[in-house]
């Protein structure tokens, strides 16, 4: 089984406790991206923290999850170690893509986490190639895509599912529908109420959840897993939720108001879930303070962590791009020096 699940006291404290550090995670890294420490973009998971959560919740441990541009919420939701995350966005080479990938880019195989991803909608392609993989070995495990409201009207994300339907892979496809295509309203994205409906065109379960409800994305996530390895085929599942920061920092959201986000913030997923476990007597506030407290040293850990680690070298840029050895860039790389510029020679 899953290492936390919402099916047990314990499970779902370690649900609250992870949804409390992809909140502080996220909280710093804007703070840190604004004082010019991380270099690059930083998109921020803040406000959909029940989804990530939920979902990995209702997943085991070696399933498989492809991410999105907005992915920090997944790793940490996967179990990722938040210090390697913290180091990635800083572009140190102790992060999980030694600095080369930053905060769009963390993936680690290992942990079943196949990759965040700049492109829209490249997550579903991902996890249907892995849940080919997974039904040609016969292995025990589903692979998973997050993607985003946006990405349902890509092309890529239609083939993907439709070659996943057809062949009955075992795939979920879980969209995050934040209410918002970078500034554009879902309403004016697609003509679907609920982009759950897509699924009809593959003859696929679709159903949506309150993607603020924990509880409930694990529920649906859990159906869909058990759909997918009785051999069939995937479920779309749409989550609706609302991330309460810009597209990307610095994003000046003049297209939604402060009453909307106040209206969504009335509704937050770590405030309901923490009161659910109190009321069961599963929490207190002194647990909740002290779990609080635990979390932001950690992540205070992982920015120190982070900002200790050195720079990848130079030369480093070419490493890892090619499964077998170029000579050529092998010779160039040779030829660069500690401040990045050349020896001289053809390049």
């Amino acid at each position: 089984m899953t290492d936390y699940t919402l099916e047990t006291e314990a499970g779902r404290r370690e649900s609250l406790r992870r949804m409390l550090t992809i909140r502080e995670f996220d909280t710093k890294a804007g703070q840190y991206f604004a004082d010019g420490e991380i270099p690059g973009f930083v998109h921020l998971y803040i406000g959909e923290e029940a989804v990530a959560v939920g979902t990995c919740a209702a997943l085991d441990p070696d399933d498989l999850i492809s991410s999105t541009h907005r992915g920090h919420g997944h790793c940490i939701a996967k179990g990722l170690d938040t210090e390697l995350m913290m180091a990635e966005l800083f572009g140190k080479e102790d992060g999980y893509c030694n600095g080369k990938g930053g905060s769009m880019h963390i993936a680690d195989v290992e942990s079943g986490m196949l990759g965040a991803n700049g492109i829209v909608g490249a997550g579903p392609p991902l996890a249907t190639g892995a849940a080919l993989s997974i039904d040609y070995q016969d292995r025990d495990q589903v692979a998973l895509a997050f993607l985003g409201d946006g990405a349902v009207a890509q092309g890529q994300v239609h083939e993907a599912i439709n070659l996943a339907s057809t062949w009955d892979l075992p795939a979920i496809f879980l969209v995050e529908n934040n209410r918002y295509g970078e500034a554009t309203p879902v309403e004016k994205q697609h003509n679907l109420s609920q982009l759950s409906d897509t699924a009809q065109a593959y003859d696929i379960p679709g159903l949506t959840v309150d993607g603020m409800d924990v509880t409930a994305v694990a529920e649906a996530v859990k159906e869909a897993r058990k759909r997918a390895r009785a051999g069939d085929g995937p479920t779309l599942i749409e989550a609706e939720t609302y991330r309460y920061r810009g597209h990307y920092e610095g994003d000046e959201q003049n297209y939604r108001t402060d009453e909307e986000l106040e209206q969504w913030q009335e509704r937050d997923a770590i405030d309901s879930f923490k009161r659910r476990l109190i009321d069961r007597g599963e929490l207190t506030e002194d647990d909740f303070e002290e779990m609080q407290a635990a979390i932001e040293e950690a992540i205070a850990d992982a920015i120190e962590y982070a900002q200790e680690s050195e720079f990848p070298a130079p030369e480093e840029a070419y490493d890892d791009m090619f499964s077998e050895s170029v000579p050529e860039i092998e010779a160039f790389a040779e030829r660069i020096r500690t401040d990045g510029g050349s020896n001289g020679g053809d390049a």
